[in-house]
């Protein structure tokens, strides 16, 4: 395994987060002995010790801040608090999505009794009809979103995608069964297709304008050859 590392300083490290790895062990998890967190990577490899400034799910790919010094935390975490950091996510999902929607709905947080307001922009740039048949059609539609999320909930895209009725391929808790099986078997992509690809701020310590991006896994890649997509970290 190899984790790509798009920006160091001497405050932050922000690396692309492989699909599939936890960003750190809960303190009761199962998990410990059997799998390397992204954490414990980091530890293994540079002998750092850094500290997550933000989420990101297991089944996610892509960028992730975080800091060298416990101290550093709170001045990268206002940046999210107060919207003054761009994040874009990149999702393929099941069927035509609307060209743009604004999905304000609430998701559950950690306490599953208690919804909070949510916000996400969606905005389509590619979609695809295949002549691949999935119950009950005889042909199958999907499209390549961007996804802007304007809080920070648990799943937030996930729910927002399925709450429209375009759930994210590969997604095993809000997606489309039959879809994933289809992915699985004819294009052996079983991950799922979330992937925080892009984050813009001003770097609260030095100031700087950063615009930093963490290229697709190859799965996403291979699809793009496929479908003839335009791979949209390119443009």
């Amino acid at each position: 395994m190899n984790i790509t590392i798009i920006f160091e300083d001497e405050h932050i490290l922000c690396v692309s987060k492989p699909n599939n790895m936890l960003v750190h062990h809960a303190h009761h998890s199962r998990n410990v002995s059997e799998e390397t967190s992204l954490l414990q990577y980091i530890m293994d490899e540079k002998g750092l010790k850094v500290y997550p400034i933000h989420r990101l799910d297991r089944k996610t790919s892509g960028i992730i801040l975080l800091a060298k010094e416990k101290g550093f935390v709170s001045k990268f975490q206002e940046l999210f608090t107060n919207n003054e950091i761009e994040k874009t996510y990149y999702g393929i999902v099941r069927g035509f999505a609307p060209d743009e929607k604004t999905i304000d709905s609430p998701v559950k947080g950690r306490d599953a009794n208690v919804h909070k307001e949510a916000l996400t922009y969606l905005k389509t740039i590619e979609k695809v009809t295949l002549e691949i048949p999935v119950k009950p059609y005889d042909s199958s539609r999907y499209s390549l979103v961007e996804l802007k999320p304007k809080t920070g909930r648990m799943h937030q895209l996930r729910v927002h995608a399925n709450k429209i009725s375009n759930p994210l391929i590969g997604d095993p808790k809000y997606g489309d069964k039959n879809h994933n099986i289809m992915f699985e078997e004819n294009f052996n992509c079983a991950n799922m297709f979330l992937h925080a690809g892009r984050l813009e701020f001003t770097h609260p310590f030095s100031l700087e304008k950063l615009v930093l991006k963490a290229s697709f896994p190859k799965d996403w890649i291979s699809l793009f050859e496929k479908f003839s997509w335009v791979n949209p970290l390119e443009l």
